[in-house]
């Protein structure tokens, strides 16, 4: 299935790594993904990681000294990403990349949302990201976790102007989708009835394969980690592992038979 870059929609993700061999290791063996060459200098050497002919995802080697999180940063669609910046500010937000050209690929910028969650801006131009979806190795679901449910829902409304949908407002679960039923791109899930310690809010990235005990065991042996048990869910069965340098991806297969 190939992928809308309608604005607010999830159109790209990607992240800074500290190990670059480990990373192109892991998820090329993982995913079936392939990683493309390193970029000019002028991008930081940055490279994309391909599924068959159509791009799923982008890393950048961290610079000598540098520090960054070992996340994956998604990225909604915008029509003008100056204006959307200049309102997500305004709307709460915290700059952390401001707006930039990159090439003539397109115009990002990176903000903290008003519950702390990174989130990136992409005016796309020669580049419109993500080449396809839902397909094994691919990105099936974008998902929210936040300590501020009501206002994060609001912010991506007013930010990103998303169709939001209420698919559940009781006390144990609370979700809003972007979208509907099966047009539905990405969630927002409340996570204070489940939060605990140093919990914060965040993005996560669902990538859908075939056997999800299965990639578990391919992920650890890779040098990842489990992070959370594998569960079957009315949407398949959920995990999330981390990679050889620590960044978190979560994993959506078919449930296991009853």
């Amino acid at each position: 299935m190939t992928t809308s870059s309608a604005p607010g929609v999830p159109c790209w993700i990607d992240m800074m790594t500290s190990d670059e061999a480990k990373t192109r290791d892991f998820y090329t063996k993982l995913f079936g993904w392939t990683a493309g060459e390193s970029a000019a200098e002028e991008f930081g050497g940055y490279f994309m990681f391909m599924r068959g002919e159509a791009p799923v995802a982008g890393a950048m080697p961290q610079a000598p000294g540098q520090v960054a999180p070992e996340e994956w940063t998604v990225y909604l669609a915008s029509e003008n990403a100056r204006k959307t910046l200049e309102v997500a500010l305004s709307s709460g937000a915290s700059e952390l990349v401001p707006a930039m050209d990159v090439g003539d690929l397109g115009t990002m910028a990176v903000v903290t949302d008003v519950a702390g969650a990174r989130i990136g801006i992409w005016e796309a131009k020669t580049f419109t990201g993500i080449g396809v979806r839902g397909e094994v190795g691919t990105q099936s679901w974008f998902e929210l976790h936040t300590l501020d449910y009501d206002a994060n829902v609001a912010f991506y409304r007013d930010v990103f102007g998303w169709d939001a949908h209420t698919m559940s407002d009781t006390p144990e679960f609370r979700y809003t989708t972007l979208g509907e039923n099966e047009s539905a791109t990405a969630g927002i899930m409340d996570a204070s009835s489940y939060s605990e310690g140093d919990f914060i809010s965040e993005w996560g990235v669902y990538i859908s394969v075939e056997d999800t005990d299965a990639s578990i065991e391919k992920a650890i042996s890779l040098g990842g980690q489990l992070v959370q048990e594998p569960r079957d869910s009315p949407y398949g069965r959920l995990a999330e592992v981390a990679d050889a340098t620590g960044c978190r991806i979560k994993l959506m297969g078919p449930n296991t038979e009853s």
